[in-house]
């Protein structure tokens, strides 16, 4: 089979699944699969060889990524329901005091606190960030959003239990401990460097305040109400185009649990929630990714501790941390609204189990055909060339579909015969890939007009913050990975 047909496959199949998601509003996840079956059936993997291939990549994917997802989908959920978030951010404030606490944001928001919807983030945390954006100066609304936008975006495509990243790893079959120990390592310098250059920036006059911010009503009823009428998608992963219905203004599925306030409970059981030591509710989150992490780390260092071995596999370790949420949540609310949580999150995880699995489907079929021995040959001779190409690839992607997790997704299997052939570590593709989405979020995006909306921006503003924001935390990003290549 020549050369430029594989090329011509890959690339007119890639380009069919954006026009079919972008133009004609195809679910992501019918999309891939049929892109996934095109180029299949163009490779010469044939028929009964297109449909094998795409089950034992779905298979594999979800044997990987399955429970994780299961397990960090209700453990978000349950701390959600807690009023975790807001308890959270009030906290960091008085630790860390007005000049630290965008920084101390940016890192919990990015990193432990991924479990959690980024839209739900968004709504329960804007009230708060609008009150400390005030004591930053002229400029604090442009800093605090900007905040958001690059915690919580590249949180999702870097930072396991991101929904990207876990997708991510589990398409390239890279260990969740490992991604999750190296995306910290890219994650952490990636939040700090862009929230100190970004708030530089924006105190020396890029931000305008009369016309970058809107007025505001500061109420948290009022946000409440809203939240009702908002939908969360599934942190961007299967959303990737929302429906404009005017300027500023989205359309999203329903759903009544984005707005929820532990003060509408019973008074005795709210004072049992708030009064609960706030490391209490996180303790069992927490505990659990230490556990992921310490299990990384002794893999890498190939020292066998059986005990830890298994407690520290992160389908354990996050079950434990659903236990011991699930007992928190018992006795500070109640019985039928755990259930109520539970009910709520697994509903959420559906659509996150069927995108996972799809582009496990399109990575395993591409990694079937030619491709991965074609790029070899063209990019073989650095390894920065890979790193940078999926970089590109993710970046344009995105671009074109709005979808943070779709983009890294199909640019990570796209190279990833790449890195087996040439012994790069899949987890720098994965990181790369998850880079290289996250520039140019923009009015494509459902994340950019809940940051527009619910922080006080005008569409310039949030251009501003967002667009300009999170591009410079996926260059940012993209160094920190060529720096680590050398290391790994």
């Amino acid at each position: 089979m020549p050369e430029w047909s594989i090329f011509a496959v890959v690339g007119i199949a890639i380009v069919g699944v954006v026009l079919l998601i972008v133009r004609f509003h195809v679910n992501p996840v019918i999309a891939l699969a049929i892109g996934a079956a095109a180029i299949g059936l163009g490779g010469g993997l044939g028929a009964s060889g297109t449909v094998e291939t795409m089950a034992t990549g779905f298979g594999e994917t979800m044997a990987e990524a399955g429970l994780l997802i299961a397990w960090g989908v209700l453990i978000g959920s349950m701390l959600n329901r807690l009023g975790a978030v807001s308890r959270l951010v009030e906290t960091l404030l008085r630790v860390f005091g007005p000049k630290g606490v965008p920084y101390a944001i940016a890192v919990s928001f990015a990193t432990y606190l991924q479990t959690i919807f980024v839209d739900v983030m968004i709504v329960i945390a804007a009230p708060l960030a609008r009150r400390i954006a005030p004591r930053l100066g002229k400029a604090g609304v442009g800093i605090m959003s900007t905040v958001f936008a690059v915690s919580l975006e590249t949180g999702i495509a870097l930072m396991v239990p991101g929904i990207g990243a876990v997708m991510i790893a589990a398409a390239l079959g890279i260990p969740i401990g490992q991604m999750m120990l190296w995306g910290f390592v890219v994650v952490v310098p990636t939040v700090l460097i862009t929230t100190l250059i970004m708030t530089i920036v924006m105190k020396a006059g890029f931000w305008n305040p009369e016309k970058d911010e809107l007025a505001m009503i500061d109420d948290e009823t009022v946000v409440e109400e809203v939240a009702h009428e908002h939908a969360r998608s599934v942190a961007g992963a299967t959303r990737a185009v929302p429906v404009a219905t005017g300027r500023g203004s989205v359309d999203y599925p329903a759903d009544t649990t984005t707005g929820f306030d532990v003060d509408e409970l019973d008074p005795a059981i709210a004072d049992r929630s708030r009064t609960m030591p706030l490391l209490a509710q996180f303790g069992p989150l927490i505990f659990s990714l230490l556990l992921i992490a310490t299990g990384a780390i002794l893999d890498i260092l190939e020292v066998e501790i059986p005990a830890i071995q298994f407690l520290g596999a992160p389908a354990i370790a996050l079950l434990l941390g659903v236990i011991g949420t699930a007992l928190i949540c018992r006795w500070a609310l109640p019985k039928d609204e755990l259930e109520r949580t539970l009910v709520h999150g697994f509903k959420d995880a559906g659509q996150i189990f069927a995108l996972t699995g799809v582009g496990g489907a399109l990575a395993g079929v591409i990694a079937a055909t030619p491709l991965g021995d074609l790029l070899t040959g063209y990019f073989g001779a650095s390894a920065f060339a890979p790193i940078l190409l999926v970089w590109v690839i993710a970046a344009i992607l995105h671009v074109a579909v709005g979808s943070v997790t779709l983009s890294a997704m199909t640019a990570a299997g796209i190279l990833a015969p790449v890195a087996v052939q040439l012994g790069i570590n899949p987890v720098l593709i994965g990181l790369a890939a998850g880079a290289g989405a996250l520039f140019l979020v923009h009015v494509t995006s459902n994340t950019f007009w809940l940051l527009q909306s619910f922080l006080g921006q005008s569409v310039r503003g949030a251009l501003k913050s967002v667009t300009v924001g999170v591009s410079v935390s996926s260059v940012v990003a993209l160094c920190c990975v060529l720096v680590l290549s050398v290391f790994l």
